[in-house]
């Protein structure tokens, strides 16, 4: 095969990568040898959600091919000793890296597309994750993906994918025409009365997902990474966008005509949206993890209520939330923090849940690492160019006393322990845990709760950090994550009833559910352990 570079006549983006393929013979026959899927229940996963070129970009990781799918084979078995068994990839279909591009005078550098949610194709690894780089245009990636893929199942590591249909790298109407907007604009895209784009993502567009044809694409998309890829699962940005109508007629008869005086507006949430139907019963997609970011930049909030057909879990955004704040010190939440304890069934018994369909995590790519969420009361962005205008504002964070890394010896004693309270709480609590990249050494980005356009220090993992003497964070987490595998009160298929669990106060068998309660403590009959999360 036989694949070179392509400069269009009427080009709209000379900096994208375009490529033609003649097909001479054959491509090269990947070995999967025997590959399967691992099929973890859903329950037992401990997800590590990380960035492929952020993982091992940094010097002090001393890979062969840093920065790159086999960079973080390299590296995998950092992970098996963590103890995850699920790595959930930022965005790395190809995507527009280079959005952003300008310079930055605070940083002296240049501004670019980091983490990735600009997707340009949804049927190809990001090219330049590739040990060969944009010089094997496609050819390298595709095989080395399929090697990650391979190398982490032997370790027992599935693979979930973080995948961007709310939008494309396309922007609104006037930004780039690459693909959708050339071949039918109102068909994949949200079109208002005047021809302007419904932009319930918050990035310039919004896909038509419901839309009949642009909902196949999906399906067709996911079964490739499936079927060709050997992935496990996906984890959907801005997931409450594929819940929303595409037409007028889209909350009536989703498969045939509409009905007489049923007209929404284009945008309307659908109770029941064909297109997560679709991926529910698909039997290609069946067993596959479905994982749902329940929200969008709309106002369109479904954590506890997202259409879930008894396979979709849920980005727990109001587990992180209570958590943070209980732990910080917040008055009256004692109760709420119980309920996260026990997998928040005030938001998914009700109608039919599991503890697993709540993903609860304390800290993710977007907001705060764990060290600076006990090291800043305040956002420091001031890297990103935007005179600290980006980002989220409230964070619940806590400084402990002092803002910024430099402290006393007895603020920074209380930082550790915080950070250990935070983890034990994510470790066992029922429910699916996920860790974000870096937080096990207490990776620090300065107080920057947006690092999107950061190719740098600031959202490489520090290989070196972990290794240093000094941070015994690690070795706590990693036994953390041995404790929750082994004790078989934790990770339960089905929420913990009162014959099971018992709550304590400081005085065992007498919570303490005040306003100004800082102490939880619980035992469940099963395993005879007793679990205390307090400042």
């Amino acid at each position: 095969m036989t694949i070179g570079l392509l400069r269009l006549a009427d080009d709209d983006a000379p900096m994208l990568l375009k490529v033609a393929i003649r097909k001479e013979n054959e491509a090269k026959v990947f070995d999967w040898e025997g590959d399967l899927p691992l099929r973890h229940p859903d329950r037992d996963l401990i997800i590590y959600e990380m960035h492929v070129r952020g993982y091992t970009r940094h010097e002090s990781s001393g890979t062969k091919f840093p920065g790159t799918y086999r960079g973080v084979v390299e590296k995998l078995d950092h992970l098996k000793e963590l103890g995850v068994n699920c790595i959930e990839l930022m965005p790395c279909q190809e995507f527009n890296e280079l959005e952003y591009y300008s310079y930055n005078s605070v940083l002296g550098d240049y501004k670019l597309n980091f983490w990735g949610y600009s997707t340009i194709n949804y049927f190809s690894p990001m090219i330049r994750y590739s040990s060969s780089g944009i010089r094997s245009c496609g050819r390298d990636a595709i095989n080395e993906f399929k090697y990650l893929v391979k190398e982490a199942h032997k370790r027992g590591i599935e693979v979930i994918m973080d995948v961007v249909f709310n939008h494309t790298a396309e922007g609104n109407e006037k930004g780039l025409s690459l693909s959708f907007r050339g071949v039918d604009n109102c068909v994949y895209y949200m079109l208002a009365p005047k021809g302007e784009y419904y932009n319930y993502s918050g990035c310039g567009n919004t896909f038509n997902c419901n839309h009949p044809v642009v909902r196949q694409f999906i399906l067709d998309c996911l079964r490739y990474w499936v079927t060709e890829m050997h992935v496990d699962g996906f984890r959907f940005d801005l997931a409450s966008i594929m819940t929303r109508s595409s037409s007028l007629w889209d909350s009536v008869n989703v498969y045939g005509d509409p009905l007489e005086g049923d007209l929404i507006t284009t945008g309307t949430p659908l109770s029941n949206p064909p297109l997560i139907d679709m991926m529910s019963n698909d039997p290609v997609l069946h067993g596959v993890k479905l994982i749902a970011e329940a929200w969008d930049a709309g106002g369109l909030y479904q954590v506890g209520r997202f259409p879930h057909w008894g396979v979709w879990s849920e980005w727990n955004g109001k587990y992180r939330d209570i958590v943070r704040q209980f732990i910080k010190g917040t008055d009256g939440l004692s109760g709420a923090f119980a309920e996260c304890l026990c997998g928040s069934p005030n938001l998914y018994q009700g109608g039919g849940g599991k503890p697993w369909n709540s993903v609860n995590f304390i800290c993710a790519h977007d907001g705060f690492t764990l060290a600076d969420l006990v090291t800043y009361n305040n956002k420091h962005n001031l890297a990103n160019g935007e005179d600290n205008n980006d980002g989220e504002s409230h964070n619940y964070s806590w400084n402990c006393g002092q803002e910024g890394e430099f402290a006393s010896i007895s603020v920074k004693k209380l930082r550790k322990r915080q950070m250990r309270n935070f983890f034990l709480c994510l470790m066992v609590s029922q429910g699916v845990p996920m860790i974000h990249m870096g937080d096990e050494y207490g990776h620090t980005k300065g107080g920057n709760n947006n690092t999107y356009c950061h190719d740098n220090y600031i959202n490489y993992f520090r290989w070196d950090k972990k290794e240093e003497s000094s941070s015994d964070l690690f070795r706590f987490f990693r036994l953390m994550t041995k404790f929750r595998r082994e004790c078989e009160s934790l990770g339960l298929n089905d929420f913990p009833t009162a014959e099971r669990l018992q709550w304590h106060g400081h005085t065992p068998g007498k919570p303490d559910w005040s306003d100004t309660s800082r102490f939880v403590a619980f035992t469940l009959v099963l395993s005879h352990q007793t679990f205390m999360s307090h400042l």
